[in-house]
């Protein structure tokens, strides 16, 4: 069975890595014969990420020849698994020409992307585009979507299917904290340069619990800008040593704003985090309320005083952050494993290969 992924990055990019390259033993397992090609190349994700961008890889021109070239010219595939949109930024009367409506085509999505459309500052975009991830998911043969806001999107559009994925770990890499807690209570957040604009929500929080000698907070992955108003740490993110990192920290930490595309997030720091057994904190935004039980897993804060009172509750209580970290563990062997999710990807694929 033939099946052509069409992800949007290579490993490098971490919505392409978790959503598509670490189920592919599994599905080679089954079978599957796997053509993948990414849209943007490690060059390119290299300077997005970038505190200094440079306009040298973000011309996407050649990047879209290669990815219409492919769809055009390798019809030798049963089935295409998409990340997102196979073209962004073009219409989705340009983008579904490129298929041949006999194969099935799964298209998966992490993120409420018709919010970058919809919810555009210029009309002109919205006027375009702003149906386009609506007609897409109707055109596809099966909608994956990361959490229920978006499975929701879906069923509103009147897709013939979808089933909701979380993004999930390997719970055999992200191993649990085992190390005595720190000298320095340490708050911790991991995330891309895209995201790390998101810690301003707790910033009046990590400042005043920053003044104490024995507080300190680092980020993983985090833009340089975004960290100046707050006395910490920015660690630079490696694939190699992202779990020993987080095996660093005390706490996780998700502070989101509740905007339409914060909405649409899956969470995905949370269930690192609590793959480490480490307790979280979190804003309840979207499906944050799903992953975190409050005063079980973790906290959801809601204001300032909140993010205060329970980054100060977890500082003074050892035992209770233990205990919210095996809880947390537990939810994501249970819920958020590669190893449980993996074979309902499978399925699911061979399923819509079949017919």
């Amino acid at each position: 069975m033939n099946l052509l992924i069409l992800t949007r990055y290579d490993r490098t990019g971490p919505s392409s890595r978790y959503r598509f390259y670490q189920f592919l033993p599994y599905l080679e397992k089954e079978s599957f014969k796997i053509s993948i090609s990414s849209l943007f190349n490690e060059k390119y994700v290299h300077n997005l990420y970038s505190d200094q961008r440079s306009t040298k890889f973000l011309n996407p021109l050649s990047a879209y020849i290669r990815r219409t070239s492919k769809l055009l010219f390798d019809r030798s595939y049963d089935l295409i698994w998409v990340e997102k949109e196979a073209l962004p930024w073009v219409p989705s009367f340009l983008e579904k020409l490129l298929y041949i409506n006999s194969i099935p085509y799964v298209i998966d999505y992490d993120d409420a992307v018709y919010h970058r459309y919809d919810q555009h500052c210029n009309p002109l975009v919205r006027a375009a585009l702003s149906k386009k991830i609506e007609k897409l998911m109707a055109f596809s043969t099966v909608v994956i979507a990361g959490n229920q806001y978006i499975a929701e999107y879906a069923r509103e559009t009147g897709v013939k299917q979808f089933e909701i994925l979380p993004t999930v770990v390997d719970t055999y890499v992200y191993t649990q904290k085992q190390s005595e807690p720190n000298e320095n209570f340490n708050i911790g957040w991991i995330g891309s340069p895209s995201t790390s604009r998101h810690l301003h929500v707790a910033v009046p929080a990590l400042n005043q619990l920053c003044k104490k000698s024995d507080v300190q907070f680092s980020a993983i992955g985090a833009l340089g800008k975004d960290l100046v108003e707050i006395p910490g740490q920015l660690i630079s993110w490696s694939e190699e040593t992202e779990v020993e990192e987080l095996n660093r920290f005390d706490v996780g930490i998700m502070p989101l704003p509740d905007t339409p595309w914060e909405r649409g997030k899956c969470g995905f720091k949370l269930i690192q985090y609590m793959a480490c057994g480490l307790p979280v904190i979190a804003s309840p935004v979207g499906v944050n309320k799903e992953i975190v039980e409050h005063g079980v897993n973790g906290f959801l804060a809601r204001d300032t005083e909140e993010w205060i009172q329970y980054l100060e509750t977890l500082k003074e209580n050892s035992d209770l952050c233990h205990k919210m970290g095996t809880a947390g563990r537990k939810k994501v062997e249970s819920e958020y494993s590669l190893h449980k999710m993996a074979p309902k990807l499978v399925d699911l694929m061979k399923r819509v290969a079949e017919g």
